[in-house]
Order: C-alpha cells, then sequence, then structure tokens
C-alpha cells in the first residue's frame, strides 16, 4: 500500500476481531514509523508504552471513558510527552510532535492491515492523571491507540473542501 492509499484508507476503527494478537514485528514497524515524525529541533519529546495485557487496557477504559473498543483491541499504545526534552525553546511544540507520531502511527496501522483508533488524552485533566497514576508516569499521555484487525469497515468521513483553501 502506497502513502496515499494508507492515508484514504484510514477510518478510526471501535470494533475489532477479538484474539488476534498483532505480532511483535508489526508492533516494532508501529514505533519505528512513530519515531520517522518530525519534532522541534529533533527533539523527540515521546515515549511509547506497548500495553497487551488485559487488566492494564480495563485500567486504560477505567480512566479514558472513550476507551472502550480496548476489549476487543489486542493492542494499545500510550503515547507520551516530554515537556523537558524542549525546556530550553521559548515555545513547546511536544503536543504537535506527538500529534505527528500518532498520526504515523495510525498510517503504518492501516499500510499493515489494522485498524486504529485515535483516544486523545492530553488536555484532558482526569485522563492525564488517570493514566499518570495507572502506569507511574512523569511523562504526559497525549493519547492512546487502539490497534487491531478491524470487525467493521465504517464509510470515509474525510474529504477535500475547497472552500478550506486559500490561494495566494
Amino acid at each position: 500500500m502506497d502513502c496515499r492509499d494508507s492515508i484514504m484508507s484510514r477510518r478510526s476503527i471501535r470494533k475489532f476481531k477479538a484474539g488476534i494478537p498483532v505480532p511483535d514485528k508489526d508492533v516494532r514497524l508501529l514505533l519505528e514509523a512513530a519515531m520517522m515524525a518530525p519534532s522541534a529541533v529533533n527533539s523527540r519529546p515521546w515515549e511509547f508504552i506497548v500495553v497487551t495485557d488485559e487488566k492494564a487496557k480495563e485500567g486504560i477504559m477505567k480512566a479514558h471513558e472513550y476507551s472502550k473498543m480496548l476489549k476487543t483491541a489486542p493492542l494499545a499504545i500510550v503515547v507520551c510527552g516530554k515537556p523537558e526534552c524542549q525546556a530550553e525553546l521559548d515555545v513547546q511544540f511536544w503536543p504537535q510532535d506527538c500529534a505527528a507520531a500518532i498520526e504515523n502511527i495510525l498510517l503504518q496501522a492501516t499500510a499493515l492491515g489494522y485498524g486504529s483508533c485515535w483516544c486523545g488524552c492530553y488536555p484532558v485533566e482526569s485522563r492525564v492523571k488517570g493514566l499518570k497514576e495507572l502506569f507511574g508516569l512523569k511523562s504526559i499521555p497525549v493519547a492512546v491507540i487502539a490497534i487491531g484487525v478491524a470487525d467493521e469497515s465504517p464509510k470515509a468521513k474525510g474529504f477535500f473542501d475547497e472552500e478550506a483553501v486559500r490561494y495566494i
């Protein structure tokens, strides 16, 4: 699948085929894609928590009310920001940098044939606090990504809108 196909095929999946794990080699590809994202002054202000444990996924679902798809998704990747990596900058861009890493994971998952769903955490304080406590984090949970074999095929919601473009 080429880049455009991955972009055009990506959907937010909330139903996964239970019992089909994501192999370690594919998890590695997802994480490599994440870490190829651009970041301000190449600060790489992120860390990733790979979650396959059922009790840990239950903890995520308690901390994040919109992550119930983890009941069937075999994999969650928690993307966390590390503002201290950009402490020397006048303006910190770690949320944008983490968002770029998240999108790379979503597109790589699609290219590998998996479904995924981005469940935002930061800046919702209750979600951030719950996940920090669950995993003993110093970093800031930006998102939980559910990944697995899709058990639904939603229609595309994105589209090109000429009205949103200004040519100069």
